[in-house]
């Protein structure tokens, strides 16, 4: 079993802990790493050498800065198969979704060669007469991101690294303990591709020593995924110590269907959302509310193909569903469906006695299926992070678009219909901040931002897009006026100085 080490100046260091998270391959549910809970002096002295590479980083001309991300795009590329079998092997995401992780990491990526170009200020010339103002975009410092286990390459080393180092940031990444060696790889990768000492930085620690990362006074800003729970802490905390702060939390994701929705293909795209990555994502599918009129049948087809999803080992690239990430969490996954039962919910499809025939010890849950829930019903309006569907039962159009904004989460929220006029009404009214009109799962290509609302976001600017750049950096206004040969030897200076 191997011992993992926490990355800083371009070197795996061992850690000097006595304590470690274990790493599972929950295909198989056997141990097949440890991964060290750094001290608090060692992520004291990660972050100086974050903060000491931020100047010399810094200064190094965007143009050069992308030119190290530019290779690294294209190691990912070359490393793909590798990738990808390493993330189904520690997360337990099937091959195709694994590899869908790291072309996430890739367009992340890609976006962020992007930079010299988003980076690009603005001017106006005679702002005032005579008067010129330019505004540029600076980095800020040293960062750090706090990345959740279920996408060990796209967050860390999609939402957060590339665009943050391509501003001129340096970072310290706390990954996750559960999911680590992904990250660690690409570390390695970053650093065959040029990326100088002390840009990068990885560590797993535990929640009391992460509070370190919120009151640093080195650390300008924090980028999260997670809990909302965790989320808010995290927020109100960083933000209190004056830093930048953007957390992205939970949802509970809701599609609308109407009664003319297109039955096969809707029932079809509800299962992949569902119960793709084994319900383990913040944009998952949890909750369908169907119009009554198509309900019994909807229910009956997503019974139809999501009996028919094989459950197997990951990085067999038959599997359509994997297992869940820890034993912990397919007990976890377990009382949710069994308080829903509790609650009054109807089993149609029950997913908790899985097993795979050569690998009983994984951590697999099949397909459930909870119809007749009711907006009281807690399984029906929390986040169960599992492979899991509730079904609630509406009259109208504004029924179900009541009850789906009637839930404090907000990420993505999807309609199913032929119909142009509720789509645009829905699209106008919805909570959500992605929205899929016959897309189950309406995640934007990362030109995009990843825009969550309500409980679901906590901060000013979401990652990717636009807002992923002014959230990396900070905007400085330069207005320059040169005398001529009168105003010399002038000694009337207006109260404005010309800024009127």
């Amino acid at each position: 079993m191997e011992t993992l080490k926490y990355f800083t100046n371009n070197q795996f260091v061992e850690s000097s802990t006595d304590k470690y998270y274990k790493v599972f391959n929950p295909s198989t549910g056997e141990q097949i790493a440890r991964c060290p809970r750094v001290t608090a002096a060692e992520i004291k002295k990660v972050i100086e050498n974050a903060h000491k590479a931020y100047e010399g980083w810094s200064r190094t001309p965007v143009i050069k800065r992308v030119q190290i991300l530019y290779k690294l795009r294209d190691l990912l590329v070359e490393h793909m198969e590798e990738l990808s079998i390493l993330v189904a092997t520690e997360h337990g995401k099937v091959y195709e979704e694994a590899k869908g992780d790291i072309l996430k990491a890739k367009e992340g990526t890609e976006l962020a060669i992007s930079m010299p170009s988003l980076m690009m200020g603005e001017s106006l010339m005679d702002t005032s007469k005579g008067y010129d103002t330019v505004l540029y975009r600076e980095s800020l410092g040293v960062f750090a991101g706090i990345s959740p286990f279920n996408f060990p390459a796209m967050i860390p080393m999609g939402w957060m690294t590339p665009l943050c180092i391509a501003c001129g940031n340096t970072i310290v990444l706390k990954v996750a303990g559960a999911t680590p060696m992904t990250s660690l790889r690409i570390a390695e990768l970053y650093r065959e591709a040029g990326l100088p000492d002390g840009v990068l930085n990885i560590i797993s620690c535990d929640r009391n020593d992460t509070q370190e990362l919120l009151t640093n006074p080195l650390i300008k800003g924090i980028s999260f995924v997670g809990s909302t729970s965790v989320g808010k802490y995290i927020y109100e905390t960083a933000a209190k110590n004056g830093k930048r702060v953007q957390c992205l939390c939970e949802a509970k994701n809701h599609a609308l269907v109407l009664n003319d929705a297109a039955l096969d293909r809707t029932a079809a795209g509800i299962v992949n959302a569902a119960y793709g990555c084994a319900g383990e994502r913040c944009m998952a599918l949890p909750v369908v509310v169907a119009q009554e009129g198509i309900a019994d049948a909807l229910v009956a087809k997503i019974k139809e193909i999501a009996s028919n999803l094989k459950v197997g080992p990951a990085y067999d690239k038959t599997s359509k569903l994997g297992p869940v990430y820890s034993a912990e969490h397919k007990q976890s996954v377990i009382d949710w469906i069994e308080k829903g039962l509790s609650e009054g919910a109807e089993m149609v499809l029950d997913g908790r006695n899985t097993v795979v025939k050569g690998y009983e010890n994984g951590f697999y849950l099949g397909p459930t299926i909870l119809d007749r829930v009711t907006p009281e019903m807690t399984v029906g309006n929390r986040e169960i992070f599992g492979p899991v569907l509730c079904i609630k039962r509406v009259k109208t159009f504004e029924e179900g678009l009541a009850v789906m904004n009637g839930n404090p989460f907000a990420n993505g929220s999807v309609i199913y219909t032929q119909n142009g006029y509720y789509a645009r009404e829905f699209a106008r009214n919805t909570d959500g901040g992605m929205v899929g009109i016959n897309v189950g799962i309406p995640v934007p290509v990362g030109v995009f931002p990843f825009s969550g609302h309500k409980n679901s976001f906590f901060g000013d600017l979401h990652c990717l897009g636009k807002d992923a750049y002014r959230f990396y950096t900070e905007s400085k206004c330069v207005t320059t006026h040169w005398f001529d040969e009168h105003e010399k030897t002038s000694t009337k200076v207006s109260t404005w100085d010309g800024t009127i």
